[in-house]
């Protein structure tokens, strides 16, 4: 049996995240885990989380690294100066103090590097959501790392199951039809969530692994 396990957004909750790895290597001895973006930001260790998570994982495991709002924001902010102010009032100082002034340069790449989405046998994993009314390969990048789902909304997601992140409430995870929403807001005080899945069998998540902030 093999496992996919997806990570909810961290925003600089570098203890969290730590103890979510460890919680995740003790679960299975191999898998995939793809973490929905949104790393930096709001928490006090966004470098911390950088650090970390572009060292990798173990030999055994598989990490996938999508692209938030808020990494495209930095990247932004970087590259433009008239993107700064929107960057630095959505948590980029936070960053920024954590860099004790300015964010490396190839924390800056990988950040601008990372994919909008992901995609297997059964699931489709993106940081905001997508628009079913379009095809997959159509989505655009402010849908894939911007939109907001009303409550109870789903849809059939070409015959897979959706999951992101984006939308905090501290009563998630969350399956609602065939989407699965993984953004505990850990920087708000509530958790980190991984929703587990088992790669052999569609549908939604077999188990969710919650560490509290």
């Amino acid at each position: 049996m093999r496992y996919t396990f997806a990570i909810g957004d961290i925003h600089g909750c570098i203890d969290p995240l730590n103890r979510m790895v460890d919680r995740i290597e003790a679960y299975a001895f191999e898998g995939t885990v793809v973490f929905v973006g949104d790393y930096i930001d709001r928490g006090p260790n966004s470098k911390s989380v950088l650090d970390r998570i572009i060292a990798g994982p173990s030999d055994s495991w598989r990490w996938i690294c999508l692209k938030g709002n808020h990494e495209d924001m930095m990247v932004a902010a970087y590259a433009d100066s008239d993107s700064r102010d929107v960057w630095i009032s959505n948590g980029g100082l936070e960053t920024e103090m954590s860099y004790d002034g300015r964010v490396l340069p190839q924390h800056l790449q990988w950040a601008a590097d990372r994919p909008l989405m992901h995609v297997d046998r059964h699931r489709i994993f993106v940081h905001a959501g997508v628009v079913p009314e379009f095809p997959l390969e159509r989505q655009t990048k402010r849908d894939l790392l911007w939109l907001r789902f009303p409550p109870g909304e789903s849809s059939d997601y070409w015959g897979k199951h959706l999951v992101h992140g984006h939308t905090p409430s501290l009563s998630n995870p969350v399956t609602t039809g065939n989407r699965t929403n993984i953004d505990s807001g850990c920087v708000f005080g509530g958790k980190l969530s991984c929703a587990v899945f088992d790669d052999e069998i569609a549908g939604g998540p077999i188990d969710f692994i919650e560490v509290r902030a």
